[in-house]
């Protein structure tokens, strides 16, 4: 029995990084705006900030050498079957130099439901009772063993390109609403069942990635608050002063 290998994120916060992980790079692309979100490291673990009614993917790049098993959650919820979430559940396959990219709830083998940012009540999870979990996307890692079973492989798609764009200040004093993952629009996303049997019952690698609002994880000091700095060219013409008293 392999020892577990979980993803440990700096204890100190640190300047963002765009992936999680060891045996595989994970990536949260915001379809929206067409960036992959920044990863914050504080306290132990990963966070990235979501925009409420942004579409997003889950992007799982192979790093390991050999095919992988990804099975993933969404706020303690299986994207593939809807199961709350455990390690030994159905996943996606990734072959040994192969990425693919998770846009939404799986609803058959040709459809997801789209992956949304959205409010706690909103989310797919709350709405089916299981809010205990929402903000956190989990990945669990298997290695492949030869002997067969049937697993789901994605056909693989890959993001755009992004690169990180300036994240918007916010007070560190604000809080909005908690995030979560809704139940978007159908769109095609074709998959089928291959040949995968696991190396191990327990994951080589668990990769964590907790999300929020960006004003609510700065409000929380994940992300240290940017420095307003006072401008040289703030406004027009010279008024006069205020009258002496």
């Amino acid at each position: 029995m392999r020892r577990l290998l979980v993803s440990i994120c700096l204890a100190l916060t640190v300047a963002p990084v765009l992936a999680a992980g060891n045996l595989a790079d994970v990536q949260i692309y915001d379809r929206s705006s067409g960036r992959t979100l920044p990863v914050y490291k504080s306290g132990g673990r990963c966070f990235v900030a979501g925009k409420p009614g942004s579409e997003y993917q889950i992007t799982v790049r192979n790093r390991a050498g050999t095919d992988l098993l990804a099975v993933v959650s969404v706020d303690g919820v299986n994207v593939v079957t809807g199961e709350t979430a455990a390690a030994s559940q159905s996943g996606y396959v990734i072959d040994s130099v192969g990425a693919l990219s998770i846009a939404g709830w799986r609803k058959s083998l040709e459809k997801v439901a789209a992956f949304y940012f959205t409010d706690l009540g909103d989310s797919y999870a709350a709405r089916t009772g299981r809010p205990e979990n929402v903000g956190v996307i989990g990945v669990a890692l298997f290695k492949r063993k030869p002997e067969p079973v049937a697993e789901l492989e994605e056909n693989r798609r890959e993001p755009a390109a992004a690169a990180d764009g300036a994240a918007k200040s916010a007070a560190p004093n604000t809080k909005e609403k908690k995030l979560g993952t809704g139940h978007g629009h159908s769109e095609t996303s074709p998959a089928r069942y291959v040949a995968f049997e696991r190396e191990s019952d327990t994951p080589n690698e668990v990769i964590a990635i907790h999300y929020d609002t960006y004003a609510n994880l700065v409000a929380r000091g994940v992300i240290p608050p940017s420095p307003r700095w006072p401008s040289p060219f703030p406004g027009g013409f010279v008024p006069d002063p205020p009258a002496r008293g």
